[in-house]
């Protein structure tokens, strides 16, 4: 995954995906019920995502892949961001574009879980 479309279409099929640029018009930020599971600069070269995590998984992947760094201006414990150079394997790609998302949505209280029909 290497462009913002792939990206886009990844995270499309994903459950209740918003697409907002809450910040400025370079700025994407996928969000969840309301809460930002990833973001990205559209202008990016290389592009990059940043992604939420748990705390033990992020130091995992910060010392396994170069191209995963601790999140700049985000909680460096909880959020790592990917630079997507091709380097770091697309299926390890998508897997944390996925639990990112589920993170946010199981931090999500229950009733805002079933008004989502999730």
């Amino acid at each position: 995954m290497q462009s913002v479309t792939e990206l886009r279409a990844a995270c499309a099929v994903l459950p209740q995906t918003q697409e907002t640029f809450p910040f400025d018009a370079s700025t994407l930020v996928f969000k969840a019920g309301g809460k930002m599971y990833a973001l990205t600069d559209i202008h990016g070269d290389p592009l990059t995502v940043s992604l939420k995590v748990q705390p033990e998984y992020g130091q995992e992947l910060r010392a396994a892949y170069p191209a995963i760094q601790p999140s700049y201006h985000l909680n460096k414990r909880h959020w790592v961001t990917l630079i997507l150079d091709g380097s770091v394997p697309d299926p390890l790609v998508n897997e944390l574009l996925t639990g990112s998302h589920a993170l946010v949505i199981r931090g999500l209280t229950r009733s805002a879980r079933e008004e989502l029909g999730l």
